[in-house]
């Protein structure tokens, strides 16, 4: 009788994934955007307004959280890219990953009764914990995407999936996470989410995640030096990561500008924010499956191209409607933008690793994914800087409550609307220049 460990030594996917198996694989989005997006949304305000930690010390830990994350990411794509072991170059990481990262989730939300540097403590060492094996997880998740999908026709179709799956976990973890800890509270919401999370990574793993057997001249480790010149020297990379950089900062200025939006342009009550978000995330599942056919028959250039016109377009919306209602409806045109994005970057993704594995003889999944990890974390930076740039321009003052002067609300309008046509219109000369203009190599 044969052990795990042997069942997945031996198992290697040899031709196309079939339905059952891209499913399976797809459905690692759930649980890692439910933990992404819970952890993002609530940790400060679980620290500071039920722990009572001090603000100034939570932000401290967040921008450690943050350069952390941000460095593993190249240290353990590289890495990736560089271990052999029967089991595969990715695999091994996933299955030691998944528990660790499950647990110290769990663990952020359940801290034992401590002083004050004490939850500094816990907070420090958990959120380190969950953040190194995130990154092992989700990197060598994205890494198997490329070599499980080969062609276009096939990525095109095995993302619809994972997008969708993912999706519904940026729902569940902002907008579930709320009502499960107003029900069972926090610890009672740690546990929920962290057997859901465990139970889906699980299927996922027996059931999608099968490495191909990759030639040995093209999975041999490459110099780090050597590995650094080709990223950055790929002229298909620069303008797609750079592309990417400016779109993830045009959705993330959207999202940290929609509840100012709602309660200070519109003057609606704080929580009809989650229409507009809703109006976005639930058009983006159905219009997945449309950027996919419009790939698959034109070119990830194209499509991508097309996706970020919508985007930038529709968010220009944004400046005329004075209803939640009529807002709502300009969430319904982002939407459509937003599905493409998330259905096709990391198509395009893949079409640069194949053209690179042409020229260097080298698969470097891993490099890629972790570079681009690097940079796009950048986002979280300028989403930072426009936010407080435009509300002190403004004039906004959070001691005035409702009553902010008219400059405010016109301000907040142009955050939402104008600047993220901006980085938009960055984004598509971006990926104007991207020199690949084939749908397969």
């Amino acid at each position: 009788m044969t052990s795990v460990g042997e069942r997945l030594r031996d198992r290697r996917l040899e031709a196309a994934p079939t339905r059952r198996q891209a499913i399976a694989f797809g459905a690692s989005g759930f649980p890692t955007q439910l933990m992404a997006q819970t952890f993002s949304a609530f940790v400060v305000y679980f620290y500071v307004s039920h722990l009572a930690v001090p603000a100034g010390w939570v932000a401290v830990a967040m921008i450690a959280h943050g350069i952390l994350n941000a460095a593993l990411n190249p240290v353990v794509g590289a890495i990736s890219d560089r271990l052999r072991t029967p089991w595969g170059r990715r695999i091994p990481w996933i299955g030691l990953g998944i528990v660790p990262l499950v647990v110290a989730f769990t663990l952020v939300w359940m801290p034992p009764e401590l002083p004050v540097a004490g939850l500094i403590v816990w907070f420090l060492v958990v959120v380190a914990v969950y953040d190194i094996a995130f990154v092992v997880v989700v990197l060598n998740i994205s890494a198997l995407f490329p070599e499980i999908f080969r062609t276009t026709e096939e990525r095109a179709r095995g993302n619809v999936p994972r997008q969708i799956f993912a999706i519904l976990g940026m729902v569940l973890g902002t907008a579930g996470a709320p009502a499960l800890y107003g029900a069972l509270g926090w610890p009672g919401m740690a546990l929920v989410l962290g057997a859901v999370c465990l139970v889906l990574l699980a299927w996922s793993f027996f059931g999608g995640m099968i490495e191909r057997r990759v030639p040995e001249a093209a999975s041999e480790a490459m110099r780090w030096k050597d590995q650094l010149t080709y990223t950055f020297r790929n002229r298909a990379f620069v303008p797609y990561v750079l592309g990417s950089l400016f779109v993830q900062t045009s959705i993330a200025v959207i999202l940290a500008a929609v509840p100012f939006y709602v309660r200070y342009s519109l003057r609606a009550e704080e929580g009809e924010g989650s229409l507009l978000l809703g109006a976005i995330f639930i058009t983006a599942i159905p219009s997945i499956v449309l950027w996919s056919a419009i790939v698959r028959r034109t070119s990830p250039r194209t499509a991508v191209l097309w996706s970020v016109a919508v985007f930038g377009v529709a968010v220009l919306g944004y400046l005329a409607p004075s209803t939640v209602l009529g807002a709502s409806l300009v969430g319904v045109a982002v939407g459509v933008g937003v599905g493409g994005l998330l259905q096709l970057l990391e198509v395009m993704l893949a079409q640069i690793i194949d053209d690179d594995a042409v020229r260097t003889g080298h698969r470097r999944e891993g490099a890629y994914f972790g570079v681009n990890g690097f940079v796009v974390r950048g986002s979280v930076v300028l989403q930072a800087v426009v936010a407080a740039v435009v509300l002190t321009a403004s004039g906004f003052d959070a001691t005035l409550g409702d009553a902010q002067p008219e400059s405010v609300g016109g301000g907040i309008r142009l955050m939402l609307a104008v600047i993220p046509l901006g980085f938009t219109a960055l984004a598509w000369l971006c990926f104007w220049l991207y020199p690949i203009r084939t749908r397969d190599l």
